[in-house]
């Protein structure tokens, strides 16, 4: 099986986290996600209050990988690691233990966001065959929703397996759509809550200076996967899921959106 290759600019993250006091976790985190649901935003942003040297940083950790990066979660480390765990036995069994939340965003606009991605020439994966001009965005919707093999996981089993499965454990949510409101309004008493919850269930020390450090991660320039910084796409992708898609997502994954709290 072929697997895509993501092409992503670094950032300066390292460098911007060394202006400031940091202090270890007291147990292995790791930030596991839905693909595209803001991954490499809430990874910047965490980065900003764990040591770098901390920081499991060789790879965005994957079920089809998992056996090579199992060092992320040693117990006695206690390092900040980030990726896209299908909830497996051997993803269980490698994250017990660890203190582990799930990212995710609204299956409407996730559809959207996948395939503002792949149109880029960030994501390699064979499929160049979308990005011509006789292909209807409708169609390349309707892919983002159904997938194809062996690229894109169709969106249901997408969500079952990277997030549905494991919330049935009782690991934390946490809503891409929470999280930009938050940092949309970031000195307000709601951001400082939700924050303060987020800090607290990746068990990290609150400290004085958290609104700057939140304002330095969450900057879309370091994000190279951020909507303005991928290159190819062009304006075919609309702002909002046409109704047709919706029902789609609806019918291929009934109850998700509710499950997830999204009405």
């Amino acid at each position: 099986m072929s697997f895509a290759r993501i092409r992503v600019k670094p950032d300066t993250l390292d460098e911007e986290n060394r202006k400031f006091v940091q202090h270890p976790l007291s147990q292995p985190l790791f930030l596991n996600s839905v693909p595209k649901s803001g991954s490499h935003l809430l990874r910047n942003i965490i980065r900003m209050f764990v040591p770098v040297e901390s920081q499991y940083n060789a790879e965005f950790i994957q079920h089809h990988f998992l056996q090579q990066h199992l060092a992320a979660f040693d117990r006695s480390q206690n390092r900040l690691s980030w990726g896209h765990l299908f909830f497996l036995e051997a993803s269980r069994a490698a994250l017990t233990g660890v203190r582990h939340i799930i990212l995710v965003r609204d299956p409407y606009d996730w559809v959207l966001a996948r395939a503002r991605f792949v149109l880029s020439n960030e994501f390699e994966a064979g499929m160049d065959q979308l990005k011509g001009p006789g292909v209807s965005v409708e169609s390349v919707l309707n892919l983002m929703i159904e997938g194809t093999r062996p690229q894109l996981a169709p969106l249901a089993l997408t969500y079952q397996f990277n997030a549905v499965a494991w919330l049935e454990t009782g690991i934390p949510l946490l809503r891409y759509e929470d999280l930009i409101r938050a940092l949309g309004d970031l000195d307000s008493a709601n951001a400082e809550r939700f924050f303060t919850d987020l800090f607290d269930v990746c068990s990290i020390v609150r400290p004085d200076d958290w609104r700057e450090r939140v304002r330095i991660g969450s900057d879309r320039k370091q994000s190279g996967t951020a909507r303005e910084n991928l290159t190819g796409i062009g304006a075919r992708i609309p702002t909002q899921l046409p109704e047709p898609q919706k029902r789609m997502v609806d019918a291929a994954a009934p109850g998700l959106r509710s499950m997830l709290g999204y009405q």
